[in-house]
């Protein structure tokens, strides 16, 4: 399995709906609203990274309210 953090940039006042409306996708492990640069913080998992890629993109990014998203990937060093 792949897992990455998606950290997502909202329309004002838009974070708490977004998280809830990511968190009901399948593959998303939770979506959180948080403060700072993004507004909310979503870790998510996939059977292959080009799995990884169509869950942030045809799913995560269509949630309305969303202006930007940043996928980092999790690696394992060591």
């Amino acid at each position: 399995m792949v897992q990455a953090y998606i950290l997502v940039q909202t329309e004002v006042g838009k974070a708490a709906a977004v998280a809830g409306e990511i968190s009901r996708i399948t593959g998303v492990l939770s979506a959180e609203d948080v403060t700072g640069p993004y507004d909310v913080i979503v870790r998510a998992e996939a059977g292959t990274v080009d799995e990884l890629g169509q869950l942030v993109v045809a799913r995560v990014q269509g949630v309305g309210g969303i202006t930007r998203t940043l996928t980092c990937p999790v690696v394992k060093l060591g």
